[in-house]
């Protein structure tokens, strides 16, 4: 394909995710409050005629003039991206898809399609433990102060919430597909698992910000058990992949087993010796009418 067809087909794709991407964002426009008592929604809000003292309740506020505006078309304008994500990233495979070998388009079904219900699950679960968040963060709050958040940073917790969960658990997807194109081996991902656990538990407790273990577990927990699960399915492809091929798991500097039992030597051709010294030609140069001296041209 000529590259002025590229580049006319990457315009048409580009624009038919932006348009997709535009509608659903005015829609979110128009149910803008109810998504943003949604997703406020782990802030326990003080009831009307309550003061916040201490750690009871919160009241959400907007702290500038403009807050308001630029909340609401950024939860909008994020919610017509999420939406709309499958429209975009269909049009973006579409554009790819072309390129790619079948193989490679197996993998990528494979990636995508185990990625996309990862991400939900780990966003799911930040969403259950926002609530528990909250409560013990405001908690701290001393006796005789009060809970003034501003809506736009209660929005950027959960959505940083959100994102830090769903790519989390992501990270056994990318083992298993280390392990698939043969960069990594179930034996060696088995052998981290001390050094892995200790580094998944310590991420935990650094990503969420609540003192309690709560967080850190409900982090943790599913992360280990999906780690171990991709190392079980790393080992299982790894003996697939030795029966088929022995040599499969070699290093590059790693000498493969040789046979070196010697083979029967075959026999010997007779070859004939060519003419060595020029009195030994016979019929070659008197054919021609060439002079000869002491078997030698006479050239001078």
């Amino acid at each position: 394909m000529p590259l002025v067809e590229h580049l006319r087909e990457l315009r048409n794709r580009l624009a038919k995710g932006i348009l997709a991407i535009t509608v659903v964002t005015i829609a979110a426009l128009v149910y803008s409050e109810e998504l943003l008592q949604f997703l406020s929604k782990s802030v326990p809000k003080c009831p009307p005629n309550v003061t916040s003292d201490g750690g009871n309740c919160a009241v959400v506020t907007f702290n500038t003039l403009m807050a308001p505006f630029s909340t609401t078309i950024q939860v909008s304008l994020t919610a017509g991206l999420v939406v709309a994500s499958p429209v975009w990233l269909y049009q973006l495979w579409a554009f790819i898809a072309p390129g790619l070998h079948k193989s490679e388009k197996k993998y990528t079904y494979a990636f995508v399609g185990a990625a996309v219900p990862l991400f939900g699950a780990g966003a799911y679960l930040a969403y259950l433990i926002l609530p528990v968040s909250v409560k013990v963060l405001i908690s701290l709050t001393p006796a005789g102060s009060a809970n003034l958040l501003a809506l736009n940073d209660v929005l950027d917790f959960t959505l940083r919430m959100v994102l830090v969960f769903g790519l989390a658990f992501e990270l056994p997807l990318v083992l298993v597909m280390l392990n698939l194109t043969g960069v990594l081996s179930g034996r060696r991902m088995a052998g981290w698992w001390r050094g892995v656990i200790m580094g998944v538990f310590i991420f935990g407790a650094v990503i969420t910000p609540t003192t309690d273990p709560v967080g850190m577990l409900a982090l943790a927990g599913p992360i280990t058990v999906l780690y171990f699960a991709a190392v079980g399915f790393s080992l299982l492809n790894d003996r697939r992949r030795r029966r088929g091929n022995p040599d499969a798991e070699l290093d590059d500097d790693e000498a493969s087993s040789l046979d070196l039992t010697p083979e029967a030597v075959a026999s010997v051709e007779p070859i004939g010796a060519a003419p060595a010294l020029p009195e030994q030609v016979t019929g070659g140069y008197a054919d021609k009418g060439v002079k000869r001296l002491n078997g030698y041209d006479d050239i001078t």
